[in-house]
Parts: C-alpha cells; structure tokens; sequence
C-alpha cells in the first residue's frame, strides 16, 4: 500500500475520504487514523517550501518535541475532551491523559479525570480509536503459531555451511607439495560458512558476532518455543505434531548427555532414560 500516494491525493484535491477508501480499497477507519496520526491537511497556510525569506527559529535539539496530532470527527465532543481521548489512546492512563488535556495538576487530574471517562461519548470515541490501531496491526494467532513453528524446527544448516574439505599442502613457495609417487599431498580441513543475509530468516537470528574465536550465530529459544507448542498442539497438524515430539526428544536426550559424566554407569542409566523416553514417544503416535 503506497501511503505517500493516497496522502497526496488527499491534500492536493477534494477528494472525501469515504471515496479515498473506497477508491484504494482501504478501511475507513484505518484511513482516519492513519490521517490524524500523520496529520494530513488541506491547510494552504500550510508551510510553502518556495518562500526563501529566513525566519529566526531555535536549535532543533533546543525545541520543544511536538505532540502527534489525532484529528478526531466528533461533533458530540469539546476541544478537551477530544484531547482527553487522544491522550489516553497514546498513554492508556486517565490521569495523564487529564493532565495533558486540561493542563492541571496530578492531583486535580487524579481526583476528576473518572467522571470524563464515565462520560459514554468519550468512551466511545476511546473504543473506536484503540479498535482502529488493532485494525491495523493485522497480526493474528496464526501469525503468532507460524513464528513459533519457525523457531521450534529451525535447523542451523538454514544459516550455515560446514563440513570437511581436502586442501593441498604448500611448500615455502607456497606452491602444492607433491609425494614421492607424484600425487598432491593434501590434509582435511574443517569450515564454517556463514549464508548470505538475504538467504535466511533473519527474524529467528538474535545475534551475530565476531570474536577471538571466529564468527558465532545465535538463534531465538528453541527450548521456549517448544514449550509454548506443547500448550497449543490441537492448533498444530498431524505433521507439526510428530516433528514437535521428535524435536523435544532430542532437547532431551543432549540434555541427558550433557549432565551425564563419562563413566559407564551414567551412560547405562542415559540411555535407559532415552529408551524410555522414545516408547512414550512412540506410543502417542
């Protein structure tokens, strides 16, 4: 959606904003709050960027940070009761946003700003603003599942390359070495590659850096992610809820393993508790 493109429109005709939605097949309500959130105008005092006559002003970093604008179409409501419901719909507290609309104390805000908010014309105008920024989120449980699912299953060959390589030897002119029989002499080498940014989902990664010791990538929490499937499995499908058993099988058993000593008896009982642990596995599915 080309936001830059609609605003034009708007500002530069007479165009409504009804027409405007229904033209660039957009909600009405999202249309609204987009444009008193940017504060689309039609003011021709508006700034003219032609006019080259020097105004003295303050520092930028000296003035003072204007409020966002919500320009609100309700002719039920004063001034600063449309003040009052800009201000709460950005700090989600009453008093503050008494404080902010009347220009009072704490105390005078703290001790009036319940009967404004009992008030069915301010609340409702309050419902419709909060129900227009959720509008436009779009985000839904599925979204939320997905990401999860994405975090639960992710393979760290998604991100890198790694493996054994044979490399020639060079002598001290750096040239290949060759053996008594006229072969190259080679030795195995072990890599790790990292793909390019734009080749893996970068919304998993939660860190990458460079040390001492090499380049490391680390990924968002499998262990939680896991934990958060295993409540919402019935939303899952048959597929997804096989790979999730066998995804906390293996959490399991290296965590098994990794408290585990290198004695024999704790090896025994490691491996008892994995047989274990496959049977349950295999019995529910």
């Amino acid at each position: 959606m080309n936001w830059d493109v609609i605003r034009r429109e708007f500002e530069t005709s007479k165009i409504t904003l009804k027409a405007l939605a229904e033209k660039y097949d957009v909600k009405i309500g999202t249309l609204k709050s987009r444009k008193s959130r940017e504060g689309w105008s039609r003011d021709p005092t508006k700034k003219d960027a032609t006019n080259k006559q020097k105004v003295a002003t303050l520092a930028k970093r000296m003035q003072p940070k204007k409020e966002p604008e919500r320009v609100i179409e309700n002719d039920e409501l004063n001034d600063k009761q449309k003040d009052f419901c800009n201000y709460y719909v950005k700090y989600r507290n009453k008093t503050k946003a008494y404080m902010k609309a009347y220009g009072c104390s704490w105390k005078t805000a703290n001790a009036h700003s319940y009967r404004l908010w009992e008030n069915e014309g301010v609340r409702q105008e309050i419902d419709k603003q909060l129900k227009e920024l959720r509008d436009e989120v779009k985000l839904d449980t599925q979204d939320i599942l997905q990401k999860y699912i994405d975090i639960a299953f992710a393979d760290i060959t998604d991100f890198v390359e790694f493996g054994q390589e044979k490399r020639p030897e060079l002598d001290h002119n750096l040239e290949p070495m060759i053996d008594e029989n006229g072969d190259e002499v080679t030795y195995s080498y072990s890599y790790v590659n990292l793909k390019n940014h734009d080749e893996v989902d970068g919304t998993i990664i939660t860190e990458v850096k460079k040390g001492k010791d090499g380049v490391s990538v680390k990924l968002a929490d499998k262990m939680k992610a896991l934990e958060f499937l295993s409540k919402y499995t019935d939303l899952l499908s048959e597929n997804e809820r096989k790979k999730l058993q066998n995804e906390k099988l293996k959490v399991e058993i290296e965590n098994i393993k990794g408290d585990k000593k290198d004695g024999a008896e704790d090896w025994v009982t490691a491996l008892k508790e994995v047989a274990e642990k496959r049977k349950q596995v295999n019995a529910n599915e």
